[in-house]
């Protein structure tokens, strides 16, 4: 209800805005944040800062309940129209009951740290219809994001992020491709290395200049050892997505993808719930300092 009142208070914001005359017409906008999961290709303008929250959630496995958050306090700032980095601490939740593999728990905790650097290849613009961005985002947890158990984790996620304007100012088309080691050593001493790697496409329509919704594709799969050495399974996820534009230095977006399809390799049953969740949310608040 909390949601659903709150979504409905945005677009009664977003009409009256519309309709008193101060956004008579669409800007161009920045795109990073635009398509839900997958990341655009903007890295805003020279001197920007910005704060922000950012919490996505892994929701339900098979069995039992399964409720696992990891929401990241970032301070964004871009020093040149090409570069743009991001540090923050992580904060985690945790509350699993009665599932398979997987001990019960209600935790909230420091996670551990993380940055993202942002490289812009290259602009659109006029000289090219498609723009084209790589970023890294090193990662440090002593919890662990699936089980909650005290860990010493690192990873290393490398994305080559791609959007194009199909009508300007209006229609948008991001693509990601994702690379993910990680190494993990368990509170029992061991160490496990996994990786993924993850294809991830979206369309935001801009239906009046404050907000745009769409639908996102992902594509993930999941092996043990850092270069794909033992497949383990895979997942494709679709939802909607959605992003409000809340005043000029303020905005918030949102997005939902449920697996429709996937297998863990050697289990018969439907979907991967092994090595995923059945549902994943994002919700991210942000403001232009």
């Amino acid at each position: 209800m909390a949601a659903a009142f709150f979504c409905f208070s945005c677009f009664g914001a977003i009409q009256a805005q519309a309709q008193d005359g101060t956004a008579e017409y669409f800007r161009e906008i920045e795109t990073k944040y635009i398509f839900g999961f997958t990341e655009g290709t903007s890295i805003g303008l020279e001197g920007e800062k910005e704060i922000s929250s950012e919490t996505i959630a892994n929701i339900s496995k098979r069995g039992g309940r399964y409720f696992a958050t990891q929401t990241r306090l970032e301070f964004e700032h871009t020093p040149t129209q090409f570069f743009q980095f991001e540090i923050g601490p992580l904060v985690m939740t945790h509350n699993i009951s009665n599932v398979a593999d997987l001990d019960s728990r209600n935790a909230t905790s420091f996670g551990g740290l993380f940055g993202e650097l942002r490289y812009l290849l290259v602009g659109r613009g006029p000289g090219s219809p498609v723009g084209v961005t790589v970023s890294v985002e090193p990662v440090w947890r002593r919890i662990d994001e699936t089980s909650g158990e005290r860990v010493t984790n690192f990873e290393l996620e490398t994305k080559l992020s791609v959007d194009a304007e199909l009508v300007k100012n209006r229609v948008y088309l991001g693509f990601n491709a994702i690379y993910e080691p990680e190494r993990t050593r368990t509170s029992a001493g061991e160490i496990e290395r996994e990786s993924s790697l993850g294809l991830s496409g979206a369309v935001a329509f801009r239906f009046v200049p404050q907000a745009l919704v769409g639908v996102e594709v992902g594509y993930f799969r999941h092996y043990d050892g850092n270069g794909f050495n033992v497949f383990t399974g895979d997942a494709l996820y679709v939802g909607p997505t959605l992003y409000v534009q809340l005043t000029r230095k303020a905005f918030m977006t949102a997005a939902w993808a449920t697996q429709v399809s996937g297998r863990a390799v050697g289990d018969p049953n439907p979907l991967n719930l092994a090595d995923f969740s059945r549902n994943r949310a994002k919700l991210k608040f942000a403001l232009e300092l």
